[in-house]
């Protein structure tokens, strides 16, 4: 089993896009991808728009060959969008590219209207019906039961967490569970994985307490002494704090059991733009029309960073 993690906070982008190849199937899980639209009042700089086209395009040419695709829930950075914004993948750009893979989907039940709307837009534009996959198997794949979106009774949710198998291996595709409720953590140990990709708490929003913060951390642990290697990204490295927060709880655990992001995973140096949008806008300034050249298509991002100034091309 090859485990790719695409798309996470930690690699510059909003979303947690993972593609998992066995013997016999190539699986996209949550081909989304977004940027915080505004964060300390400021839209996304130019340098995670250029993170943001690169995961597009690595999710796009992924699509072209997978045999499944599985959409955990319907939040605009775990899947593509009919009514994308300029930071969104656009289900336009990608639903001609596929080559009819298999569709496994979270249930329509008991979402807002909002999520309702973008789950029928998305099969309509990609002209099927969407199998529900909750609680089925299928070869290698396993998909729970519906587990909260973070905190039970909230508005964010639920989500489908998706189990991989092969040779022995397990992995764990948990996505939004953000290591605030046990329901999920009792499925996820249950199952006995190997591996684990998951979102952590986010430490960057005011209702994240002291105490929360303190349960969520009982919960990581109790997950990493169990597994192999426990990745936390997504909600969590939105912040430096979340980022501190991370490296204590690696610390926390042994050598036998990693505590990483996915960034770590892959190998690749940690790269959390949106934690440090405020220091990019201070660092490399953009012409105040930028945004809305972007969102005409009309930027250039061969972008040119002399004398500190981010000079972009408008055609």
């Amino acid at each position: 089993m090859q485990i790719d993690i695409i798309g996470a906070e930690s690699l510059g982008v909003r979303s947690l896009c993972t593609v998992i190849k066995t013997r016999d199937r190539n699986i996209i899980i949550d081909p989304g991808v977004a940027l915080g639209f505004r964060r300390y009042g400021l839209l996304p700089h130019p340098v995670q728009v250029i993170a943001s086209e690169r995961t597009k395009k690595l999710i796009t040419n992924t699509l072209q060959n997978a045999t499944d695709v599985v959409i955990s829930h319907y939040h605009g950075d775990h899947h593509p969008l009919v009514n994308a914004n300029p930071y969104q993948l656009s289900a336009k750009r990608v639903a001609k590219l596929y080559i009819h893979p298999h569709f496994w989907t979270k249930s329509t039940g008991n979402l807002s209207a909002n999520q309702f709307y973008r789950a029928k837009a998305l099969a309509k534009a990609f002209g099927q019906r969407f199998q529900v996959a909750e609680g089925i198997s299928n070869g290698p794949l396993t998909f729970s039961l519906s587990v909260p979106h973070g905190e039970r009774d909230r508005r964010g949710g639920s989500v489908m967490m998706t189990r991989i198998e092969e040779d022995g291996e397990v992995f764990v595709h948990a996505s939004d569970i953000q290591m605030l409720n046990d329901e999920a953590i009792e499925k996820i140990l249950a199952w006995q994985p190997n591996i684990v990709l998951a979102s952590g708490p986010p430490i960057y929003l005011p209702s994240i307490t002291l105490g929360k913060r303190e349960e969520a951390l009982r919960r990581a642990l109790r997950l990493a002494k169990k597994i192999d290697t426990l990745i936390l990204d997504h909600h969590l490295m939105r912040s430096k704090k979340g980022e501190q927060w991370l490296d204590y709880v690696s610390s926390l655990t042994s050598a036998m059991h990693k505590v990483v992001c996915a960034a770590d995973f892959m190998g690749v140096r940690r790269n959390l733009l949106e934690a440090e949008r405020i220091l990019w806008y201070k660092k490399l300034p953009v012409p105040e029309r930028w945004h809305e050249a972007y969102a005409r298509g009309e930027v250039d991002l061969a972008l040119d960073w002399s004398d500190k100034v981010a000079r972009v091309r408008i055609r």
